[in-house]
């Protein structure tokens, strides 16, 4: 086991994103059409939404590593490229008594295997518009980089 794939307990990460942000990765992954996968949250917070999948970054794990880590765990997939397309401020996780993470966002650019999603996502499917139910925080960004259209 290398340093950076040690958890948190629940009462460590609690504590210490009570006090610092949380550093996360976001994952894009497009069709040949255009459309972008999505998954609906079986865990909380914002359980029941729509979002990209995503999870924190932990410590001395290079981003690109966090990525294949993430994907390959909520998707099932392999990432083996992947481009930083910017970041997200969840404004609403701190409005809300939750912590206050910063997501920095990847578009996968290659991967292989069929996305599969695990067991933390309720649904997943392809959109290329804003469904009902999509995090707050993650739509504004969607939108204003031209990933999803509002929703008809």
């Amino acid at each position: 086991m290398t340093k950076y794939e040690q958890q948190l307990s629940k009462e460590e990460f609690n504590f210490i994103y009570s006090k610092v942000p949380r550093l996360t990765v976001e994952i894009i992954v497009k069709n040949k059409d255009g459309r972008i996968y999505l998954t609906k949250r079986a865990t909380e917070p914002c359980r029941g939404q729509w979002h990209l999948p995503g999870g924190t970054v932990r410590f001395g794990e290079l981003m690109i590593k966090a990525v294949q880590r993430i994907a390959k765990r909520e998707l099932g997939i392999n990432v083996t490229k992947a481009k930083n397309v910017g970041y997200i401020e969840y404004p609403s996780h701190f409005e809300n008594g939750l912590d206050s993470p910063v997501g920095i966002v990847f578009e996968v650019e290659a991967y292989s295997s069929t996305i599969n999603p695990n067991r933390e996502a309720l649904d997943g499917d392809w959109f290329i518009k804003v469904p009902e139910g999509m995090h707050a925080d993650q739509d504004t960004y969607l939108l204003s980089n031209h990933y999803l259209n509002l929703a008809e």
